[in-house]
């Protein structure tokens, strides 16, 4: 090219989760039956949307409306009964111009680090959710920055590594909970979530929450929104139906702006970011439009505590089969659908292999696994793939130094559940032990 064209962030642009399918899809064409562990989609997984969503949804396609445009900000009326959800808890007030939409919480994420300034980094927790990192380091053009969260301590957020970090780094604009998280499932008590807002504040920083899974919370573990405890400090809250509904295919999530009246640069960021929305004209009409009706319709909280309830048994399924293997570290997992397992400090090598029948596939492995070296979960991750069919995603992949993999918990038949996490299990000690 007579110039260079590529965005200085560019090469910060991964996201494993997907890339695994395309290994995954050569085995298959190889002849490996596969089981997708990868990808936090539930209706891929075989949930069934209920009767009375189905209607709702139905009824609106036959309305005209449904056709439109809708404001650039979104549906009046939904913004507004979006509004009044939060401000019913009675601490953060907000109004229908507080709020936000955006073609899924992918598009949010994009925009708001997006329009950032260049020299302002988001700190975000670390492993952490690869479109959060991904987006944060390609607007900077550098590595991502990062908090640890602690395997040995409930996956909770190393506070200190977070004040210390935010200390000594100027550049540190913002903070990123991710709650409950993904990858790893933890649900932050208020205490930990109340610390965080201490150190945004006395930095004076602003808070992104990604809050898409909050109504996903079990094993009685409790939480709170970011806006019951956020208080003067500015912060925007991700939200969207992906996950609860769960409707991936709408793309459709928004985001709530909390204090934008308390700092004018802060209100200057969010004016920007709902310029770049004007530019797009809007978001995807059908889907706002559904929101009220299913979120208030009778027979929702009962759906909701059903999906909950098999994510909580699929939770302790997992973890009782996978807490007393020798050389690994596992969670429970309290929120969400995923659970992130690690393995011991030095505990991998690049030698060991687990058993893979089919020869054609053995070969592509070896050929993967071949220098340039793979790091080393995601070595094992091929390995598990080729000699079970089960594909997982590496936990290097979530802008982390610990090695392991994520998994989801969304298999709704629980016999066939319990037979996967039974074989991953077994495939960890072979693993370990060859």
């Amino acid at each position: 090219m007579r110039n260079n064209i590529v965005h200085i962030g560019a090469g910060e642009l991964t996201y494993e989760i997907r890339a695994i399918v395309e290994i995954a899809e050569k085995m298959n064409r190889l002849g490996l039956k596969t089981n997708m562990e990868n990808i936090g989609d539930p209706v891929a997984k075989g949930e069934k949307i209920p009767q009375w969503m189905k209607e709702i949804v139905a009824d609106l396609v036959m309305q005209d409306c449904s056709y439109g445009y809708s404001a650039t900000k979104g549906l009046l009326e939904t913004r507004r009964f979006l509004a009044n959800l939060t401000n019913l808890r009675g601490k953060v007030q907000i109004n229908e111009e507080n709020v936000i939409f955006f073609n899924g919480l992918g598009d949010a994420i994009q925009k708001v680090y997006g329009f950032l300034r260049r020299e302002a980094r988001v700190i975000g927790p670390s492993p952490t959710y690869s479109t959060h990192s991904s987006a944060e380091a390609a607007h900077a053009g550098q590595k991502p920055v990062s908090y640890r969260l602690d395997p040995d301590d409930n996956w909770y957020p190393d506070l200190d590594d977070l004040r210390l970090s935010v200390q000594y780094n100027p550049a540190i604009s913002g903070i990123l909970i991710i709650n409950p998280d993904n990858p790893t499932g933890a649900v932050y008590p208020e205490r930990i979530l109340r610390e965080m807002i201490a150190i945004a504040r006395e930095y004076d920083l602003f808070i992104i929450a990604d809050e898409i899974y909050h109504n996903l919370v079990f094993n009685g573990q409790a939480t709170k929104p970011i806006s019951d405890l956020v208080g003067d400090v500015p912060a925007i809250s991700m939200k969207g139906i992906s996950k609860e509904f769960p409707w991936p295919g709408a793309r459709c999530g928004w985001i709530e702006v909390y204090n934008s009246d308390k700092d004018p640069l802060f209100d200057q960021y969010v004016q920007s970011v709902l310029n770049s929305k004007m530019v797009e004209v809007c978001s995807t009409t059908l889907p706002q439009k559904a929101i009220p009706l299913i979120l208030s319709h009778p027979d929702y909280p009962n759906y909701l505590e059903e999906r909950r309830n098999l994510y909580e048994r699929n939770s302790n399924t997992a973890y009782d089969l996978l807490k007393k293997i020798p050389g690994i570290k596992v969670n429970r997992t309290n929120g969400a659908f995923y659970m992130s397992v690690v393995f011991e400090r030095g505990r991998l090598n690049d030698s060991q292999t687990l058993p893979i029948e089919n020869g054609e596939v053995r070969k592509l492995v070896e050929e993967l696994v071949s220098p340039p070296r793979v790091s080393l979960d995601k070595r094992f991750v091929y390995y598990l793939l080729a000699s079970t069919g089960v594909c997982v995603v590496p936990i290097s992949s979530f802008c982390t130094p610990e090695l392991g993999f994520r998994i989801t918990l969304l298999e709704r038949n629980e016999e066939e559940f319990a037979r996967i996490f039974q074989m991953i299990g077994e495939s960890i000690t072979a693993y370990l032990e060859s």
